[in-house]
């Protein structure tokens, strides 16, 4: 039996760019699928179509494909493209390689829907980074009991605690907070800049005490900064919202 989320979409944006990340979303769309009656689009943004993505995704997966020539992944603009189309009164910002316990999505979802949070984390801030034999298990079994066995093999993906790859928001609190900063273009802070204006403008924000998961797969142009001065922009722009009150951020 299926959990009810008929009030939650998920929303994925993705540039394939290697075969494991192909691989990842597979399964991630997979298993959304599998436990839950929900919403999910993905959208595939690249400069051509070929079929691949769509032709694998469950029939259940809304896709969308958006041609854009740009090498850069402007995400948080598609992000925000997508948001204006949904009617669910919960967003499920969603990255294409995470991994979360069913029981963290249930409590996040039910947080935001009785009203006990305007934002959840499934998650505690941890991201721990499959090995690429632990991926390939994952796939094989798709049982995530085999990643927690295994959880003090895995990694930190990143020394610090985490505010994306999987965020559920109310969706009306998430359009009056400006949604996605575009300013952010391409890889960088905008998880980081959403949580500071949730933040500022006084949000309840509830996370779910169990880690993330992350899908390994190969990191490339748009897996990091393309340059120090991408970098240097990004961090400016988070730290100005970081530092900015409630009426300096809706202005």
């Amino acid at each position: 039996m299926k959990h009810n989320l008929k009030d939650t979409t998920f929303i994925l944006a993705v540039r394939l760019d290697s075969i494991q990340r192909l691989e990842n979303v597979w399964v991630v769309t997979t298993q959304l699928c599998k436990y839950f009656d929900t919403h999910v689009i993905l959208a595939e943004i690249d400069g051509q179509c070929n079929g691949v993505l769509k032709a694998i995704l469950p029939k259940k997966v809304k896709y969308v494909f958006i041609e854009d020539k740009d090498n850069i992944f402007h995400r948080t603009k598609y992000f925000n493209q997508i948001t204006a189309e949904i009617e669910t009164p919960i967003v499920a910002l969603w990255d294409a390689d995470v991994v979360i316990d069913k029981k963290a999505i249930l409590e996040a979802a039910d947080q935001i829907r009785t009203n006990h949070a305007d934002i959840a984390y499934p998650y505690n801030g941890v991201f721990l980074e499959t090995s690429e034999i632990m991926r390939k298990f994952y796939l094989k079994t798709k049982d995530i009991r085999v990643l927690y066995r295994n959880r003090n093999k895995l990694d930190y993906l990143y020394n610090r605690p985490m505010a994306g790859g999987a965020v559920f928001v109310d969706r009306l609190k998430y359009v009056h907070a400006g949604m996605e900063n575009e300013k952010h273009y391409g890889w960088g802070n905008d998880d980081f800049d959403r949580y500071y204006r949730f933040v500022a403008l006084g949000y309840k924000i509830h996370r779910t005490d169990v880690p993330l998961f992350h899908l390994c797969h190969p990191r490339g142009d748009n897996s990091k900064f393309r340059s120090n001065l991408f970098g240097q922009l990004s961090s400016y722009e988070r730290a100005k919202i970081e530092n900015s009150s409630a009426d300096e951020i809706m202005i």
